[in-house]
């Protein structure tokens, strides 16, 4: 009598089961039913994953074009943005804040769960920064929310590569223990960089009315610099990174970028085409 086919899934490849990791370390969407996950070389793929966030914000903030208040406009759309990471990213940049304003005491006033003025303040720059880029971003916001979210994510492995892991037994810490070069940690986001520049090449003109493609491809790009310079400037401030410096690199990278995407003149078009 023949034996029944094995119905165990396949064995999936270790960069899939590491994406599957970073969706559910990174997000708060639902977790794929295959495969299982792996939480070692996440952090190459968190680009990925911010690309999906900032996609999702921009098509509802498409979706209210229009249909309710600018402010309310701004206000829902950073809202979905807190939401769709469950504060994570927000979290760290607040403790950094915290403890860069509290001297040699930065690790324990980073460690304390309580927030301080220093991270209330944090928390409203971070909002008012974004608010005012997206508001003068208008119709374009749907463009430069994915750029913005994945070079957010590109800052963490900056940090990584340049400077040592402040909390030796951190909750962070598996990211320097599988650590394979930052040329290596690239390669996914190199891809996705791509990716993201065929779609706006495509979708550019139909989006905003009257606005070239390759001028929202370079106000895309330019959110590199922010990428490169906040984890340089917090790793020499702090002496390191830990946990909560990579959200605050993610934090204060997206709001950057967000804000050149603005400064470079991508807003302001009359809406999307007809």
């Amino acid at each position: 009598m023949s034996q029944p086919p094995d119905a165990t899934p396949a064995a999936a490849p270790a960069w899939l089961r590491d994406l599957a990791g970073a969706w559910i370390f990174y997000s708060v969407l639902p977790a794929w039913p295959w495969p299982e996950p792996r939480f070692r070389r996440i952090a190459r793929f968190a680009p990925w994953v911010g690309a999906v966030l900032g996609g999702l914000q921009g098509l509802l903030w498409w979706g209210l074009e229009g249909r309710v208040p600018p402010l309310a406009q701004v206000a829902l759309v950073l809202a979905a943005g807190l939401l769709l990471t469950g504060g994570l990213h927000m979290d760290g940049a607040m403790d950094t804040a915290d403890g860069l304003a509290a001297g040699e005491r930065l690790l324990e006033a980073m460690e304390d769960s309580r927030v301080g003025a220093s991270g209330a303040q944090a928390l409203a720059l971070l909002l008012l920064l974004r608010t005012a880029a997206l508001a003068t971003l208008a119709a374009a916001a749907p463009l430069a929310l994915p750029w913005a979210a994945l070079w957010g994510r590109v800052a963490p492995l900056v940090a990584m590569a340049r400077f040592p892991y402040l909390r030796p037994g951190g909750t962070a810490a598996f990211h320097r223990e599988h650590w394979a070069g930052l040329a290596r940690e690239l390669r996914p986001t190199a891809l996705l960089v791509l990716l993201v520049v065929v779609i706006h090449m495509a979708v550019a003109g139909w989006v905003v009315a009257g606005i070239g493609a390759s001028k929202a491809v370079l106000a895309g790009l330019a959110g590199l610099l922010p990428a490169l310079v906040v984890p340089l400037w917090l790793g020499r401030r702090l002496g390191g990174h830990s946990g909560d410096s990579y959200g605050a690199c993610v934090e204060w990278s997206e709001a950057l970028a967000l804000l050149l995407s603005a400064a470079l003149s991508l807003g302001g078009a009359a809406g999307p085409a007809s």
